[in-house]
């Protein structure tokens, strides 16, 4: 299992993306979470993630359905179904979870060395506000937060097996690789 984590905006999707297109012989599956917040763009429920409201989010937390799960923000809750990442594991898949920090050191408590955990970290908190404010998705008010967030989150980056600096994507791309592909040979 890979687990990869992130403060927002640090290219986290992007290179767990890049890895499960360009990279088939991984065999790489992602584990789609569930959350609720609203779709952004073409996002749609049960491919890029499983969208629950508030209510139905609460209702699997007391029914003890996930792995793992955080209160993001009011309201907004990610979380990893446990049915989910068995069955995958079940049929052979190496599953991928792209998740925020909290639900990463959850994840790699649970499964220790069945999993490699990887942070992605932005280069600067200047060049994380930059790169969200570049996606226009957010409002202002929702950026301050963010990057008051990834300030935090960056606090519990030494708790992963390793540090990814996104300052360079094609970098990051590579150096996440070559992690991988010695995690799974090992």
């Amino acid at each position: 299992m890979l687990i990869v984590s992130a403060p927002s905006g640090s290219g986290k999707s992007t290179i767990v993306q890049w890895l499960m297109r360009e990279h088939p012989e991984l065999r790489l599956y992602f584990s789609i979470s569930c959350t609720s917040r609203a779709p952004r763009g073409t996002e749609q429920n049960g491919v890029e993630y499983f969208f629950l409201t508030p209510e139905e989010f609460r209702q699997r937390i007391d029914n003890n359905e996930f792995l793992e799960y955080e209160e993001v923000y009011h309201d907004r809750f990610y979380g990893t179904l446990k049915a989910q990442v068995e069955h995958q594991r079940e049929s052979g898949q190496n599953v991928v979870f792209d998740v925020d920090v909290k639900g990463g050191i959850n994840i790699k408590q649970y499964y220790g060395s069945e999993a490699l955990s990887i942070f992605i970290q932005p280069p600067s908190i200047d060049e994380l506000r930059r790169r969200l404010e570049g996606r226009g998705t957010d409002t202002p008010e929702a950026i301050a937060e963010r990057l008051a967030k990834a300030e935090y989150e960056m606090t519990f980056a030494p708790q992963f097996d390793h540090i990814i600096v996104n300052d360079d994507l094609q970098t990051a791309k590579a150096d996440t690789l070559a992690l991988v592909q010695s995690f799974l040979q090992e």
